[in-house]
């Protein structure tokens, strides 16, 4: 049967019995994640809400820097702080932008936008399915 996806990227990830270490691959690259202390993990590693923003965060400064190099701004820096909160609604995620380098009031305005234009923002934001099923 023919599917309207399109693949993108795969991770995979094991945990044994080290509360709550986890091993996460992609490609060839690995990284440890885990839990705070007060919720019994070792800290060893981002937890999985810190992932989450640090994907939002690097995706947003990427996108940003592409646009930047395009239109040939003088951009030396380009910083994103993000705090993700739980309310009534949802949740919210919080994001500041910061940039050295010579620019209008212009194009901080259409730097925003391209910040909403992230691949990951437009992740968080759209219409997602997860589908569990045992290997």
């Amino acid at each position: 049967m023919e599917s309207d996806n399109e693949f993108i990227v795969d991770a995979a990830a094991i945990i044994t019995h080290a509360k709550y270490q986890t091993t996460i691959t992609s490609g060839n690259h690995t990284i440890i994640a885990d839990e705070p202390v007060d919720i019994g993990g070792a800290n060893t590693g981002m937890s999985p809400y810190n992932l989450l923003l640090a994907s939002l965060a690097s995706c947003t400064v990427i996108t940003l820097r592409m646009y930047i190099d395009r239109k040939m701004w003088v951009v030396d820096e380009i910083n994103i702080n993000l705090e993700l909160f739980k309310n009534p609604k949802g949740v919210l995620i919080e994001s500041k932008l910061a940039f050295k380098g010579v620019l209008t009031d212009e194009q901080l305005k259409r730097l925003i936008t391209i910040a909403d234009a992230c691949p990951i923002h437009k992740i968080l934001i759209g219409n997602i399915a997860v589908n569990n099923s045992l290997v």
